[in-house]
Protein backbone atom coordinates (compact mmCIF):
# COMPACT_ATOMS: atom_id res chain seq x y z
CA UNK A 1 0.00 0.00 0.00
CA UNK A 2 1.65 3.62 -1.08
CA UNK A 3 2.49 5.28 1.93
CA UNK A 4 -0.41 8.04 3.05
CA UNK A 5 -3.15 5.50 1.03
CA UNK A 6 -4.81 4.17 3.95
CA UNK A 7 -7.64 1.35 4.00
CA UNK A 8 -9.81 2.65 0.95
CA UNK A 9 -13.99 1.92 0.46
CA UNK A 10 -14.95 2.62 -3.31
CA UNK A 11 -18.51 4.33 -4.16
CA UNK A 12 -19.86 0.58 -4.82
CA UNK A 13 -18.32 -0.49 -1.57
CA UNK A 14 -19.70 2.14 0.53
CA UNK A 15 -23.19 1.70 -0.81
CA UNK A 16 -22.81 -2.58 -0.39
CA UNK A 17 -22.05 -1.47 3.08
CA UNK A 18 -18.82 -3.06 2.78
CA UNK A 19 -15.22 -1.84 4.64
CA UNK A 20 -11.72 -2.21 2.99
CA UNK A 21 -9.06 -2.91 5.75
CA UNK A 22 -10.22 -1.94 9.34
CA UNK A 23 -13.67 -1.60 9.75
CA UNK A 24 -13.58 -0.25 13.51
CA UNK A 25 -13.74 3.29 12.64
CA UNK A 26 -16.20 5.06 14.62
CA UNK A 27 -15.66 8.18 14.31
CA UNK A 28 -16.46 9.84 10.43
CA UNK A 29 -15.68 12.89 9.10
CA UNK A 30 -16.22 14.95 6.76
CA UNK A 31 -14.32 17.75 4.64
CA UNK A 32 -11.24 15.60 5.96
CA UNK A 33 -9.18 17.25 2.74
CA UNK A 34 -9.85 20.91 3.67
CA UNK A 35 -8.57 23.73 5.96
CA UNK A 36 -10.32 22.57 8.91
CA UNK A 37 -10.42 18.81 8.07
CA UNK A 38 -7.06 18.25 8.05
CA UNK A 39 -6.45 19.56 11.65
CA UNK A 40 -9.23 18.01 12.57
CA UNK A 41 -8.22 14.05 11.18
CA UNK A 42 -4.40 14.53 12.69
CA UNK A 43 -5.56 15.57 15.99
CA UNK A 44 -8.02 13.01 16.10
CA UNK A 45 -5.60 10.47 15.12
CA UNK A 46 -2.75 11.88 17.89
CA UNK A 47 -6.17 10.89 20.52
CA UNK A 48 -5.80 7.39 18.73
CA UNK A 49 -9.32 7.63 17.28
CA UNK A 50 -10.42 5.18 14.68
CA UNK A 51 -11.77 7.07 11.65
CA UNK A 52 -13.19 6.72 8.34
CA UNK A 53 -12.72 10.14 5.77
CA UNK A 54 -15.37 10.93 3.46
CA UNK A 55 -13.19 12.16 0.47
CA UNK A 56 -14.15 13.25 -3.52
CA UNK A 57 -10.34 12.42 -4.30
CA UNK A 58 -7.92 10.11 -2.28
CA UNK A 59 -5.40 11.87 -3.69
CA UNK A 60 -5.46 15.04 -1.26
CA UNK A 61 -6.01 13.06 1.54
CA UNK A 62 -2.73 11.19 0.97
CA UNK A 63 -0.97 13.60 3.54
CA UNK A 64 -3.35 12.18 6.21
CA UNK A 65 -2.75 9.47 8.72
CA UNK A 66 -2.33 6.10 6.91
CA UNK A 67 -4.28 4.14 9.31
CA UNK A 68 -7.57 6.03 8.91
CA UNK A 69 -10.13 4.55 6.10
CA UNK A 70 -10.93 6.59 3.75
CA UNK A 71 -14.30 6.45 1.70
CA UNK A 72 -14.66 7.79 -2.06
CA UNK A 73 -17.81 9.92 -2.14
CA UNK A 74 -19.99 13.27 -1.30
CA UNK A 75 -22.32 14.16 0.65
CA UNK A 76 -24.26 14.32 -2.35
CA UNK A 77 -24.46 10.50 -2.85
CA UNK A 78 -27.10 9.56 -0.52
CA UNK A 79 -26.85 5.78 -1.86
CA UNK A 80 -22.89 5.66 -0.58
CA UNK A 81 -23.90 7.37 2.75
CA UNK A 82 -25.15 4.63 4.37
CA UNK A 83 -23.10 1.95 4.14
CA UNK A 84 -20.12 4.77 4.77
CA UNK A 85 -21.90 4.96 8.40
CA UNK A 86 -22.23 1.40 9.39
CA UNK A 87 -20.80 1.49 12.60
CA UNK A 88 -19.85 5.10 12.98
CA UNK A 89 -20.84 6.15 16.82
CA UNK A 90 -19.92 9.63 16.04
CA UNK A 91 -19.97 12.15 13.29
CA UNK A 92 -18.36 15.72 11.87
CA UNK A 93 -20.41 16.90 9.52
CA UNK A 94 -18.77 20.37 6.87
CA UNK A 95 -21.01 21.28 4.72
CA UNK A 96 -19.98 22.41 1.72
CA UNK A 97 -22.01 24.52 -0.55
CA UNK A 98 -24.77 27.17 -0.62
CA UNK A 99 -27.49 24.63 -0.40
CA UNK A 100 -29.03 22.50 2.37
CA UNK A 101 -29.42 19.25 0.71
CA UNK A 102 -26.28 17.79 1.72
CA UNK A 103 -26.84 18.41 5.04
CA UNK A 104 -30.35 16.65 4.53
CA UNK A 105 -28.35 14.16 3.20
CA UNK A 106 -26.03 13.47 5.83
CA UNK A 107 -28.78 13.65 8.67
CA UNK A 108 -31.35 11.79 7.25
CA UNK A 109 -28.29 8.86 7.09
CA UNK A 110 -27.35 9.18 10.40
CA UNK A 111 -31.30 9.58 11.94
CA UNK A 112 -31.29 6.78 14.67
CA UNK A 113 -32.82 3.43 13.48
CA UNK A 114 -34.33 1.26 15.97
CA UNK A 115 -32.39 -0.49 18.26
CA UNK A 116 -28.32 0.69 19.34
CA UNK A 117 -26.78 0.84 16.11
CA UNK A 118 -26.29 4.22 14.45
CA UNK A 119 -24.49 7.65 15.25
CA UNK A 120 -25.10 8.93 18.84
CA UNK A 121 -23.43 12.06 18.20
CA UNK A 122 -23.29 14.47 15.45
CA UNK A 123 -20.70 17.36 15.55
CA UNK A 124 -21.76 20.06 13.02
CA UNK A 125 -20.10 22.38 11.94
CA UNK A 126 -21.55 26.31 11.87
CA UNK A 127 -21.13 29.94 11.95
CA UNK A 128 -21.08 32.57 14.05
CA UNK A 129 -22.82 34.58 11.15
CA UNK A 130 -26.66 33.71 12.17
CA UNK A 131 -26.17 35.68 15.87
CA UNK A 132 -27.03 39.08 16.20
CA UNK A 133 -30.77 39.97 15.75
CA UNK A 134 -30.80 40.72 11.76
CA UNK A 135 -28.79 37.14 9.94
CA UNK A 136 -27.34 38.19 6.50
CA UNK A 137 -27.35 35.70 3.69
CA UNK A 138 -24.57 33.43 4.60
CA UNK A 139 -26.33 33.42 8.56
CA UNK A 140 -29.71 32.48 7.23
CA UNK A 141 -28.13 29.60 5.05
CA UNK A 142 -26.37 28.29 8.80
CA UNK A 143 -29.39 28.80 10.52
CA UNK A 144 -31.36 26.46 8.40
CA UNK A 145 -29.02 24.06 7.93
CA UNK A 146 -28.68 24.05 11.88
CA UNK A 147 -32.24 23.28 11.72
CA UNK A 148 -32.57 20.27 10.13
CA UNK A 149 -29.64 19.00 12.53
CA UNK A 150 -32.10 19.51 15.43
CA UNK A 151 -34.91 18.02 13.22
CA UNK A 152 -32.93 14.41 12.52
CA UNK A 153 -33.04 13.81 16.36
CA UNK A 154 -29.10 12.97 16.41
CA UNK A 155 -27.67 14.20 20.20
CA UNK A 156 -25.55 17.43 18.42
CA UNK A 157 -22.76 19.75 19.54
CA UNK A 158 -23.10 23.21 17.16
CA UNK A 159 -19.33 24.91 16.90
CA UNK A 160 -20.10 28.54 15.68
CA UNK A 161 -16.93 29.94 14.86
CA UNK A 162 -16.18 33.66 13.79
CA UNK A 163 -14.01 34.09 10.27
CA UNK A 164 -11.04 31.92 9.50
CA UNK A 165 -7.62 33.12 9.34
CA UNK A 166 -7.27 31.20 6.09
CA UNK A 167 -9.65 33.63 4.41
CA UNK A 168 -7.12 36.15 3.95
CA UNK A 169 -5.47 33.82 1.43
CA UNK A 170 -8.10 35.60 -0.22
CA UNK A 171 -6.61 38.49 -0.53
CA UNK A 172 -3.20 37.28 -2.38
CA UNK A 173 -4.18 38.45 -5.96
CA UNK A 174 -5.30 42.18 -4.94
CA UNK A 175 -2.15 42.26 -2.94
CA UNK A 176 0.18 41.01 -5.34
CA UNK A 177 -1.41 42.57 -8.60
CA UNK A 178 -2.26 46.05 -7.29
CA UNK A 179 -1.24 46.11 -3.67
CA UNK A 180 -4.50 46.51 -2.28
CA UNK A 181 -7.09 44.63 -0.12
CA UNK A 182 -11.08 45.18 -0.71
CA UNK A 183 -12.21 46.57 2.51
CA UNK A 184 -16.39 45.81 2.58
CA UNK A 185 -16.71 46.72 6.16
CA UNK A 186 -15.20 49.48 7.09
CA UNK A 187 -15.23 49.58 11.61
CA UNK A 188 -16.58 46.03 11.23
CA UNK A 189 -14.59 44.25 13.33
CA UNK A 190 -14.21 40.15 13.77
CA UNK A 191 -11.81 38.09 15.66
CA UNK A 192 -10.68 35.85 13.47
CA UNK A 193 -9.69 32.33 14.43
CA UNK A 194 -7.08 30.25 13.04
CA UNK A 195 -9.01 26.24 11.80
CA UNK A 196 -6.35 24.33 13.89
CA UNK A 197 -7.84 26.21 16.64
CA UNK A 198 -11.32 25.24 15.53
CA UNK A 199 -10.04 21.38 15.39
CA UNK A 200 -8.83 21.27 18.28
CA UNK A 201 -12.23 22.24 19.89
CA UNK A 202 -13.72 19.62 17.63
CA UNK A 203 -11.86 16.52 18.42
CA UNK A 204 -11.43 17.37 22.08
CA UNK A 205 -16.13 17.25 21.76
CA UNK A 206 -15.38 14.06 19.19
CA UNK A 207 -13.53 12.51 22.48
CA UNK A 208 -15.28 13.49 25.59
CA UNK A 209 -18.80 13.43 27.07
CA UNK A 210 -20.43 15.59 27.90
CA UNK A 211 -21.05 17.72 24.90
CA UNK A 212 -24.19 16.83 23.45
CA UNK A 213 -27.14 19.10 23.40
CA UNK A 214 -24.41 22.35 23.42
CA UNK A 215 -23.31 24.88 21.26
CA UNK A 216 -20.38 26.79 20.87
CA UNK A 217 -19.14 30.21 19.61
CA UNK A 218 -15.69 30.41 18.84
CA UNK A 219 -13.11 33.43 18.04
CA UNK A 220 -9.45 34.31 18.11
CA UNK A 221 -8.75 36.78 20.95
CA UNK A 222 -8.24 39.92 19.37
CA UNK A 223 -10.97 41.92 17.48
CA UNK A 224 -9.49 43.56 14.17
CA UNK A 225 -11.13 45.67 11.27
CA UNK A 226 -10.17 44.54 7.61
CA UNK A 227 -7.62 48.02 7.34
CA UNK A 228 -5.76 46.90 10.95
CA UNK A 229 -5.26 43.49 9.38
CA UNK A 230 -3.61 44.97 6.58
CA UNK A 231 -1.70 47.13 8.64
CA UNK A 232 -0.29 44.03 10.70
CA UNK A 233 0.13 42.10 7.11
CA UNK A 234 2.14 45.35 5.83
CA UNK A 235 4.57 45.26 9.19
CA UNK A 236 5.09 41.48 8.54
CA UNK A 237 5.51 41.04 4.90
CA UNK A 238 7.61 44.15 4.92
CA UNK A 239 5.92 45.93 2.19
CA UNK A 240 3.06 48.91 1.29
CA UNK A 241 -0.70 47.82 1.02
CA UNK A 242 -3.49 49.52 1.28
CA UNK A 243 -7.25 48.72 2.35
CA UNK A 244 -9.48 50.07 -0.14
CA UNK A 245 -13.51 50.74 0.40
CA UNK A 246 -15.04 51.12 -2.78
CA UNK A 247 -11.59 52.05 -5.05
CA UNK A 248 -7.88 52.21 -4.63
CA UNK A 249 -8.48 55.21 -5.36
CA UNK A 250 -9.61 55.51 -1.66
CA UNK A 251 -7.52 53.80 0.12
CA UNK A 252 -4.83 54.85 1.92
CA UNK A 253 -1.41 53.06 1.59
CA UNK A 254 -0.61 50.65 5.11
CA UNK A 255 3.74 51.12 5.44
CA UNK A 256 5.81 48.58 6.89
CA UNK A 257 6.15 49.91 10.32
CA UNK A 258 7.88 47.24 12.02
CA UNK A 259 5.31 46.08 14.12
CA UNK A 260 3.80 42.78 13.95
CA UNK A 261 0.97 41.29 15.96
CA UNK A 262 0.51 37.93 16.90
CA UNK A 263 -2.10 37.05 14.70
CA UNK A 264 0.34 37.28 12.27
CA UNK A 265 2.20 35.02 13.09
CA UNK A 266 2.66 31.31 10.84
CA UNK A 267 -0.83 29.98 10.84
CA UNK A 268 -2.24 33.20 12.19
CA UNK A 269 -4.08 34.41 9.28
CA UNK A 270 -6.20 37.32 9.23
CA UNK A 271 -9.95 37.35 7.45
CA UNK A 272 -11.55 39.52 5.20
CA UNK A 273 -14.79 39.73 6.34
CA UNK A 274 -16.27 40.98 9.21
CA UNK A 275 -19.68 40.23 10.89
CA UNK A 276 -19.94 42.08 13.66
CA UNK A 277 -18.74 45.13 15.98
CA UNK A 278 -16.35 45.60 18.56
Amino acid sequence: MPAGAGPRLSRDQASAGAAAGSSAADRWITGATGNLGRHLVRALDARDAELRLLVRDPARAAALPARAERVVGGLGEPAALEGALAGVEKMFLLTPGIGAAHTEHAVATSSPPPGPEGVRHLVHLSSATLLGGQRDVLGRRHHAREEIVRAGGVPATVLRPGGFMTNALEWVGTIGAEGYVLDPVGPGRIAPIDPADVAAVAAKVLTEDGHRGTEYVLTGDECLTVAEQVRILAATLGRSMAAASRSVRHAHPARPSGRASRAARPGHRPTPSARGSG
